[in-house]
């Protein structure tokens, strides 16, 4: 009986987490819920209710919030392991939904940041 609470208590725990680290990404973006969920085609009940821990989204869910957020399944989830974000990923994920020449131009750009140095 004892163990059953305990894996409760864990999943609810994993649910506060992830809605903690939903509502960092979206104000990392200085998205408001109303902007997430218009941008996810989500209800904005629903972010708040994922951002508050109350409810476990399903993986079409996920990749709704993927969408809203700009970000891949393989973004979101690696920065909610490390609990911080990872610009490199958010960088790739970013460039990868621009054309092969705004890509060129960004790597030109970036390059000689680093040569003036």
């Amino acid at each position: 009986m004892e163990n059953e609470k305990n894996k409760l208590a864990d999943g609810e725990e994993l649910h506060h987490r992830f809605g903690n680290h939903l509502r960092r990404l979206r104000t990392a973006q200085q998205l408001t819920q109303e902007q997430l969920a218009e941008r996810s085609g989500l209800s904005v009940d629903a972010i708040r209710r994922i951002e508050r821990g109350a409810f476990s989204p399903s993986l079409e869910t996920l990749a709704k919030l993927t969408e809203g957020l700009d970000v891949s399944l393989k973004t979101l989830f690696q920065t909610f392991e490390r609990e911080k974000s990872d610009r490199v990923a958010e960088i790739c994920d970013f460039l990868s939904n621009r054309s092969g020449r705004d890509v060129q131009l960004v790597w030109r750009v970036v390059r000689a940041m680093f040569e003036e140095r």
